[in-house]
């Protein structure tokens, strides 16, 4: 994982904070950033910028596996576009994700003002310039607001 630019890495930080937030709130999972590694079922070992895991799933880890790469996809991951990504590329994680049981992803391309929703085993969706994501079901009553964001 490469290093960031300053407007990318503050705006994974509010995402992040965001999710932080309700997830302190509601207690129903674990909270990642881009820091974490986890070990998908395809073993391919993916980092997204913002992860969350549901806390049943996380507590069925032994300790063992909570120390390496979590040996599970998330049930829901963000990443940010920064100006140096491929957008095919980050399609193609984003899709991977999903593949792998990803519940939610959101992919956040500043330069185009567009979020693609992928959703598992729904058709990816294209929103453009919005100004608030919903995380219902997966992240229930949670909402990403991304006012001033674009």
């Amino acid at each position: 994982m490469a290093p960031t630019g300053g407007e990318t890495g503050a705006r994974n930080a509010n995402l992040l904070i965001q999710l932080g937030v309700w997830n302190q709130q509601t207690q129903l999972g674990i909270v990642f950033d881009s820091s974490t590694g986890f070990h998908l079922p395809n073993e391919a070992d993916r980092s997204p910028d913002v992860a969350w895991v549901q806390r049943d799933r996380w507590n069925a880890l032994t300790p063992e596996a909570r120390e390496k790469f979590p040996p599970l996809a998330p049930d829901f991951v963000t990443e940010l576009m920064s100006p140096s990504d491929n957008l095919m590329e980050t399609q193609a994680k984003m899709q991977e994700y999903a593949d792998n049981g990803v519940r939610l992803g959101w992919l956040l391309n500043r330069k185009t003002r567009q979020v693609e929703v992928y959703r598992l085993g729904q058709p990816k969706e294209i929103l453009p310039q919005p100004d608030r994501l919903w995380g219902d079901p997966v992240l229930p009553g949670f909402t990403l607001d991304l006012g001033g964001f674009w």
